[in-house]
């Protein structure tokens, strides 16, 4: 039997190559015929009857083998270290929401770019990515008005009420038993849907005011280079990182963390008054260092005045102060 094996195992490449060839099955032959006539060819070339037998172990086992190790022609090896890699993207770093920006993420279809938008929602301030649970809480879900909102107190109590939305501060006025159900529903989406955390929803009564001057030294201390949220910045998902632009001071960890943040393509812009780089679209350090623009043409005003739209109006960067220059130029 042992000799009859190995008999077996040599010709069982050329079994595979050559039975297409040596065994033509009718339209209208069944599998059982085919292989009762895929036996007798095998019996044929080994001398032992049986043989198709040892053949079938032994392909099985070299499919299983190579299965383990990867390497069926068939398997798409690249494809699949192309998910496990998906699955180990590093996420996107924790940034921070204003009210009117997590409005934005409700799942609707951006009238932009004609694609759905994420579905965001914060449940005591914290605001996941519930985008693989759209069909409760994207539109036409039981759920959607909760997206793009503040819900935890709603979710704690099982309520609707719109009185109870974009209020984060009603999940600490909850009794006891409502506080257990919140924090349930918490563990819930962040342990059993696992879904995402994207940040920390900051209300609009908690952001610095946008009237307070900020000084150049402390100007220069939210420079995208902060590990910690500091203290005094309670509630927050992601340290402040600031951008002053005319008279105005922006926080960027409002959403712009990958570009403004540590090791970002404008981080240079961060702890900055970038008035003149911006009006003159530049890197240059003499341009970053001089925060000077009454030398400019009007078409290079008229750049920066765009850079500060954008960061108000498209972005929904907060306004968290201003740098105590007053220019008609600034809008």
């Amino acid at each position: 039997a042992a000799e009859a094996a190995g008999r077996t195992e040599r010709v069982a490449t050329e079994v595979i190559s050559l039975s297409q060839q040596k065994i033509i099955l009718s339209t209208n032959m069944t599998l059982s015929h085919a292989a009762k006539e895929m036996g007798k060819y095998c019996d044929g070339i080994t001398g032992v009857e049986g043989s198709s037998g040892y053949l079938a172990l032994i392909v099985v086992t070299a499919l299983g083998w190579l299965w383990i190790n990867d390497s069926l022609p068939f398997q798409t090896n690249g494809a699949s270290k192309y998910e496990e890699e998906e699955e180990e993207e590093t996420p996107d770093p924790p940034r921070n929401f204003t009210i009117k920006q997590l409005r934005h993420f409700d799942g609707t279809v951006d009238t932009k770019t004609d694609e759905k938008k994420p579905v965001y929602l914060s449940v005591n301030g914290t605001v996941f990515d519930v985008s693989n649970g759209r069909d409760f809480y994207g539109p036409g879900g039981p759920y959607e008005v909760f997206a793009g909102r503040e819900c935890g107190a709603a979710l704690a109590t099982m309520s609707f009420d719109e009185n109870l939305l974009d209020d984060v501060s009603a999940c600490e006025k909850l009794g006891a038993g409502s506080r257990n159900e919140l924090e349930n529903w918490m563990e819930k989406f962040e342990h059993y849907r696992c879904y995402p955390i994207k940040g920390k929803l900051v209300p609009d009564d908690k952001l610095p005011s946008s009237d307070r001057i900020i000084t150049m030294e402390e100007l220069g201390k939210y420079d995208g280079n902060l590990e910690d949220v500091p203290d005094e910045f309670v509630g927050y998902g992601a340290a402040p990182i600031y951008v002053g632009a005319g008279n105005k001071v922006f926080d960027m960890s409002f959403g712009g963390v990958p570009m403004y943040g540590k090791g970002g393509p404008y981080q240079k812009f961060a702890g900055r008054d970038v008035s003149r780089a911006l009006a003159l679209m530049s890197f240059d350090p003499k341009d970053l260092e001089n925060t000077d623009v009454s030398d400019l043409e009007e078409t290079k005003i008229k750049v920066l005045n765009d850079w500060i739209n954008t960061f108000e109006t498209k972005k929904g960067y907060p306004i968290v102060g201003k740098l105590g220059k007053e220019n008609s130029k600034w809008p």
